[in-house]
């Protein structure tokens, strides 16, 4: 999965990611901003590692809302914009090769430790990854599964058909 979205950013410009269709509709940069940041803020929950995203990628990347907004409304999030598309570019890859080296080295015992326990918060017992999970709470591949591969592949069909409305193609059939 992580091929296609390097696929996708090198087949865009800035003014691709960028583009304001229209109220209502998130740009391609909210998309790849806000799978990126959460997939880090994700790996934190699977690994214990600190997020990559900081102050310092905050003033090299120049997003115009530093926040992926998951807990904002759309009318919020589209006016978000990539300042410096080759620094978003930097910033993804380090997340996506931190998530590779760690799954090829993880103990396959690790997949089954919980992570969230039931019963869930009310932040997490509305999500996709609480439907997943099994008796005992979500667990290291539930996370995986949800909150990495499937939340990636849901924000890859939004980048694909935007990708449309600028003039671009599909990357798959």
């Amino acid at each position: 999965m992580h091929s296609l979205y390097y696929q996708a950013v090198e087949s865009m410009e800035i003014e691709h990611v960028n583009h304001f269709e229209r109220s209502g509709v998130l740009p391609i940069a909210f998309s790849l901003f806000h799978y990126t940041n959460m997939h880090d803020a994700s790996f934190m929950l699977i690994s214990g590692e600190a997020p990559l995203w900081s102050d310092d990628w905050q003033e090299r990347v120049q997003m115009s809302i530093n926040n992926h907004g998951k807990e904002l409304t759309v009318d919020e999030m589209e006016s978000q914009r990539i300042g410096n598309y080759q620094a978003f570019k930097d910033y993804q890859r380090s997340v996506f090769d931190r998530t590779e080296g760690y799954l090829a080295s993880i103990d396959p015992g690790e997949f089954t430790r919980v992570l969230i326990a039931r019963p869930f918060p009310p932040l997490v017992a509305s999500t996709y990854s609480a439907r997943c999970a099994g008796p005992e709470g979500i667990t290291v591949l539930d996370g995986f599964e949800c909150w990495i591969y499937q939340h990636g592949l849901r924000h890859m069909g939004e980048i694909e058909l935007a990708r449309g409305l600028v003039g671009l193609g599909g990357m798959t059939s």
